[in-house]
């Protein structure tokens, strides 16, 4: 269904191509993974188990959250948050050592990289969650402007790696620097607080505030301070990410404008979203979370579409299918909001939901039906490419053999 029988053949000639600025991860992260940990895993173990295996710490994570704080505004017991902090480092460490595994057993292969991103996709909307309940940020904007900040970086990365072929990361990249500087928030909070990060930055570190700073900025909050960080990095990833795919087309032959089309999907959608959650407050102030996760499984598709096509080498995709609730959504809520601006008679329609508890119907059949479509593309692609290739996704079928010094079975 979602890959052609004619492009299957474009696997085989998989490769992958990846490039790592990092001086964190090249000195200290690699060295690590490579000679020590990658020994926890046993020969007869899968790389994508241990994808999976690192991820069930994140889910471990997200229940404890919401058992302790669902709302995303209340302190927790400071176990709760050291726990984030080892389990987040754990995923990243798995994260890291699944393709270090798939080179030890000779089972590498795109099957690997779908799964890895795949899970990937998942982790950045269930760790914006997480982060937020560790900023006491609450079901508020500064919540939906995190989700969109992480998930622009991480589709600027997939659509990047789509028209260039490589997977760059900066020297301060979010899967390196930024886990690393969750788990030191999240375990620094373990003694502090939640609390602690709505205070003005400046005047609790005892930092001087000078006057021509304007008082939102002298008064500032650490949560808040965080978020103009990363609106900044992520300013530079958008004009990092364009410059390498505008070079990559050029030097191609090819034409700038369809790459950069290929941007539309997400920021039409993220056009959408914001307007609303501010024409149905009620969802964002009552039901952020699981609006969140509709989200994120609408984005997980998304950038699971791309990085199929990148795999079998298709044409790219714009349509998401889930946009369309979205769209939905926001149409039904704009009617009356125009009735009401500009007169029953003159402009608007009216509200086929009629808010209230249709709406909050309306975000949870969303989210099953985001699941239902995003679970059937796992599985159909997965089913696929096992089937061509003749693998199996969390066993090993054909072990290595280390007399022939190849696989057993060529992928």
């Amino acid at each position: 269904m979602y890959i052609r029988h004619s492009h299957l053949k474009n696997l085989r000639e998989y490769q992958y191509s990846g490039v790592d600025h990092s001086l964190v991860s090249r000195y200290i992260l690699k060295p690590f993974y490579t000679n020590v940990f990658i020994h926890v895993f046993p020969m007869w173990m899968a790389p994508n188990l241990v994808t999976l295996s690192g991820f069930s710490f994140v889910i471990i994570n997200l229940l404890t959250l919401l058992w302790y704080n669902p709302t995303l505004d209340k302190d927790c017991p400071g176990w709760v948050y050291m726990s984030w902090a080892i389990g987040l480092f754990l995923y990243q460490t798995f994260d890291a050592c699944d393709g270090a595994q798939a080179r030890r057993t000779r089972q590498s292969g795109p099957l690997g990289e779908l799964f890895d991103h795949g899970v990937d996709a998942m982790n950045t909307t269930l760790e914006v969650v997480i982060f937020a309940g560790v900023m006491n940020l609450g079901q508020s904007w500064a919540t939906l402007a995190t989700l969109f900040a992480s998930l622009c970086a991480f589709y600027l990365t997939t659509w990047e790696e789509y028209h260039t072929g490589t997977l760059y990361l900066g020297i301060v990249s979010g899967p390196v620097e930024g886990v690393l500087t969750l788990c030191a928030i999240y375990a620094t909070t373990a003694f502090v607080g939640g609390s602690f990060w709505q205070k003005p930055m400046l005047e609790t570190l005892g930092l001087p505030r000078p006057g021509f700073l304007p008082e939102v900025l002298r008064d500032m909050q650490f949560n808040h301070w965080y978020l103009v960080y990363g609106g900044i990095m992520l300013s530079f990833n958008i004009i990092q990410s364009s410059q390498n795919v505008i070079r990559a087309r050029r030097a191609k032959g090819r034409s700038i404008f369809p790459a950069l089309a290929g941007l539309a999907p997400f920021f039409l959608t993220w056009v959408m979203i914001p307007a609303w959650c501010y024409l149905r407050p009620e969802i964002r102030t009552e039901h952020l979370v699981p609006f969140m996760f509709f989200i994120g499984a609408s984005f997980a598709y998304q950038v699971g579409l791309i990085i199929v096509a990148h795999l079998t080498k298709s044409a790219y995709p714009y349509l998401n299918i889930l946009s369309l609730p979205i769209l939905a959504g926001t149409l039904d809520a704009l009617g009356p909001f125009l009735q009401e601006k500009f007169g029953k008679d003159v402009l608007g329609w009216p509200s086929v939901l009629g808010g209230g508890p249709y709406v909050v119907a309306y975000v949870f059949g969303c989210l099953g039906l985001s699941i239902g479509v995003y679970g059937s593309f796992v599985v159909d692609v997965i089913t696929n490419i096992c089937e061509y290739l003749d693998i199996w996704c969390l066993t090993i079928k054909h072990p290595f053999d280390p007399r022939d010094d190849k696989p057993l079975k060529a992928h």
